[in-house]
C-alpha cells in the first residue's frame, strides 16, 4: 500500500520540500536553496538528492511512493511537462522538468504553475474547504492566481490562465510593469505596486508640508507595504488614502473576475494580504460595489489559511489527482 506523496514547491529563493500522506497529513517539510548557478543546472539534481534523502530518513522505499508533485514558476505546458522560461529560475528556453525528474529519481512526476498548486492547496486543505470553483489569489512581490473550475484547474490555450497579476486596470497612463505592458494590477496591488503609491504619495504630502506622521516619520527609503497598513490601522491619513486607491482598484478587478467565473470563494493571500481586515474591508466593499449583484451575492472573498504551506499541499493534491488512488 502506498504510504505518501513527495511535494515540492519550487521557488527561487528555496526549493520547499514536503512528505505528505495520501489523506493530506503532513509528515515532514524541509526547504534547500535553490541553486541558480550554472543556468539552474543543478535544480533537478538538487531536489533528486533531497528527496531520497527525506525517503531514507522514513526508511521509505521508491514503491511506497506515489510519486512528486511539483509547483513551478511561470507557465507550464502540461502534456509535454515543460516549464517555460522560468526566468527566476536561471532557466533560459523551455525545460523538460518532469521528463528529467522522472529520470533522476525513478519515480512518478506531474507538475504545474506554483500558483495553481497554491489554489490547489487551499481547496484540499485550506480556506477553499473543498469547493469546486474557486480563485487564489496571491498578494505579493507581485500578484498571481489560480482558478478552479468544476473541480479542475483552467490552464487556458497557452497554460497562462489566472494571470491575475496582468490584467490592465488603468489603459492609460499606468506604471510599467515587469511584463512589459503597463497599468498592471500588479503595479498597484502588490507589494512593490503599494510602496510605489506610497512613495507618491508622500512625495505630493511633503510639498503642502502634510503633518501626517507617516509623511513625516518616513522617508521613501524606509517605505514597505507592511508600514502603510500599520499607519493605516492608526487611522493616518495619507496612509488610508494610499489603501482606499489599492483597495478599491483590486475590489474591481475581483469584480471582474468573479463576474466572468462566479466561483464560490475568492481566497486572497501572498505577504500583503498579513494586513488583515485594513486590507479586507475596503476590498469588500468595493467589490460589492462593482460586482453583478448576484454575483456579489454568491461569492465571498475569505483570506488563504496555510500560507507559505499552499504551494506545497497543492502539489501533493495535483499527483493525488492525478494517481487514480
Amino acid at each position: 500500500m502506498k504510504k505518501g506523496i513527495v511535494a515540492i514547491d519550487l521557488g527561487g529563493t528555496t526549493i520547499k520540500c514536503a512528505l505528505l500522506s495520501s489523506l493530506g497529513e503532513l509528515i515532514e517539510k524541509w526547504e534547500i536553496p535553490t541553486n541558480k548557478s550554472d543556468g539552474g543546472g543543478h535544480i533537478v539534481q538538487d531536489i533528486a538528492l533531497t528527496v531520497e534523502e527525506a525517503l531514507h530518513r522514513h526508511r521509505w522505499d521508491k514503491q511506497d511512493v506515489l510519486g512528486i508533485g511539483v509547483g513551478a514558476p511561470g507557465a507550464v505546458d502540461k502534456e509535454k511537462g515543460l516549464v517555460l522560461g522560468a526566468v527566476n529560475l536561471g532557466w533560459k528556453g523551455d525545460l523538460p522538468l518532469q521528463i528529467e525528474l522522472e529520470k533522476a529519481t525513478g519515480l512518478r512526476v506531474e507538475i504545474d504553475n506554483d500558483a495553481n498548486c497554491a489554489a490547489l492547496g487551499e481547496k484540499w486543505k485550506g480556506a477553499g474547504d473543498g469547493e469546486p470553483n474557486l480563485v487564489c489569489v496571491t498578494l505579493g512581490t507581485g500578484v498571481g492566481g489560480g482558478v478552479i473550475a468544476n473541480d479542475r484547474i483552467v490552464h487556458g490555450a497557452g497554460g497562462a490562465a489566472g494571470e491575475i497579476g496582468h490584467m490592465t486596470m488603468i489603459p492609460m497612463g499606468g506604471a510599467p510593469c515587469n511584463c512589459g505592458k503597463t497599468g498592471c494590477l500588479e503595479t498597484i496591488a502588490s507589494a512593490t505596486g503599494i510602496v510605489r503609491i506610497a512613495q507618491e504619495k508622500r512625495a505630493k504630502a511633503v510639498k503642502v508640508e502634510s503633518l501626517s506622521p507617516f509623511v513625516m516619520d518616513l522617508s521613501e527609503h524606509d517605505m514597505t507595504s507592511q508600514l502603510v497598513f500599520q499607519y493605516a490601522q492608526q487611522q493616518d491619513d495619507v496612509a488610508l488614502e494610499v489603501v482606499q486607491e489599492v483597495s478599491e482598484v483590486l475590489g474591481l478587478a475581483l469584480s471582474y473576475i468573479a463576474n466572468t467565473l462566479n466561483p464560490t470563494k475568492i481566497v486572497i493571500g501572498g505577504g500583503v494580504s498579513k494586513a488583515g481586515n485594513t486590507l479586507m474591508y475596503p476590498v469588500k466593499t468595493a467589490f460589492q460595489k462593482f460586482a453583478y449583484p448576484n454575483v456579489a451575492r454568491t461569492t465571498d472573498l475569505v483570506f488563504a489559511q496555510l500560507g507559505n504551506d499552499a504551494g506545497v499541499y497543492g502539489a501533493g493534491y495535483l499527483l493525488l489527482e492525478n494517481s487514480g488512488a
